[in-house]
């Protein structure tokens, strides 16, 4: 094999292992774009909620985990739902029946925002 084949070798290798690498990371990210389900994860992080926008179908369950070392909390800005104060690995879980946007924050930092959409698939 010759130098230039090598490399063009060499290239096409390094663009499908990028491409791998890329759809393996994406299929680690919960989903933002729709989940559907009974219950969908929503993890409390660095100070953020991941995923920060979720979209839902009605009737699921969003389970909020926290596993910052400082407590939050998750209050929709609409007084919807609220949470208490979550201590590390402590849950809340919030049913949305209807459809709708639905802002929250927490109240400790409200600088950490989120929102569940509920649309009809």
């Amino acid at each position: 094999m010759n130098m230039i084949a090598w490399l063009q070798t060499l290239r096409w290798w390094r663009i499908g292992t990028a491409f791998a690498l890329v759809a393996f990371a994406a299929s680690l990210m919960p989903s933002a774009a729709f989940a559907g389900g009974d219950k969908v994860a929503v993890n409390i992080t660095k100070f953020a909620f991941a995923p920060k926008d979720i979209t839902v179908a009605p009737g699921t369950t969003i389970v909020w985990t926290n596993h910052d070392e400082a407590p939050h909390t998750v209050s929709s800005r609409d007084k919807t739902f609220g949470s208490k104060g979550l201590d590390t690995n402590d849950t809340f879980e919030f049913t949305f029946a209807s459809e709708g946007d639905f802002a929250y924050i927490c109240a400790v930092h409200p600088f950490m925002t989120g929102t569940v959409h509920v649309r009809k698939p």
